[in-house]
């Protein structure tokens, strides 16, 4: 039988393997940001910190965005666990949080576990603030989006389907996600953070506006 130990290193070079040159924002140091965050706000939450563990760290090997479906994403995951995991309720438990934990245009269900509401929590708070913004951009540059497309306009409500195949820009995205995640955070510790980086976020759009439009003042109209 693996020990808890045996399995998390195991899963750190399966994940290092699969995602270590992603250039989505995606990447290795994404699953270790999460993991990180998520065993800080299992501290503080109550949750097991090894299921919070390893379903932080599988997390995106199973992202329907970097494999030719979710089902073979899931897959991929099954796989793994069945090899290296014994115990079938941590098994299950860990699928459970993976296949739910997604924003997918806001449709999946609510996490009913205090564990999969962590590691939700935990991928949520790195789209947002500095590093949400990096990777916005990261992402939208490895699909060929524009930046910012003055005239065009964000889209309000969409279905499942709609929110896979955007096209939108960079800007587009922080309206149609990244704005709406401060108010579906889980725990009262992800709340806490998530209202700091939502700020940050709109000072940072307003700034980008503002210079977009060559319209930023560093002089504060002391000179003329």
């Amino acid at each position: 039988m693996n020990s808890h130990i045996d399995i998390i290193e195991r899963a750190e070079k399966f994940v290092k393997e699969q995602l270590q040159n992603d250039p989505s924002g995606h990447d290795w140091w994404h699953i270790h940001r999460v993991r990180v965050m998520a065993l800080r706000m299992a501290k503080k939450e109550g949750g097991n910190e090894f299921i919070c563990e390893l379903a932080s760290l599988l997390h995106d090997v199973a992202d329907e965005k970097l494999n030719l479906s979710k089902e073979a994403g899931m897959n991929k995951v099954m796989d793994w666990l069945n090899e290296y995991v014994t115990d079938i309720e941590i098994r299950e438990q860990v699928l459970l949080i993976i296949s739910t934990m997604s924003y997918n245009g806001g449709h999946n269900p609510p996490m009913n576990t205090i564990e999969g509401q962590i590691v939700q929590d935990a991928d949520r708070l790195d789209a947002l603030g500095a590093i949400g913004i990096a990777r916005t951009f990261a992402y939208g540059g490895s699909k060929g989006r524009l930046m910012h497309i003055p005239e065009s306009t964000p889209r309000g409500v969409m279905s499942q389907e709609e929110y896979r195949s955007s096209e939108g820009t960079a800007i587009h995205h922080f309206y149609e996600k990244l704005f709406k995640l401060k108010d579906l955070m889980n725990t009262e510790y992800g709340k806490l953070i998530a209202r700091q980086r939502h700020e940050y976020m709109k000072e940072y759009v307003e700034q980008f506006y503002a210079e977009w439009d060559a319209k930023d003042d560093a002089w504060n109209g002391e000179q003329q």
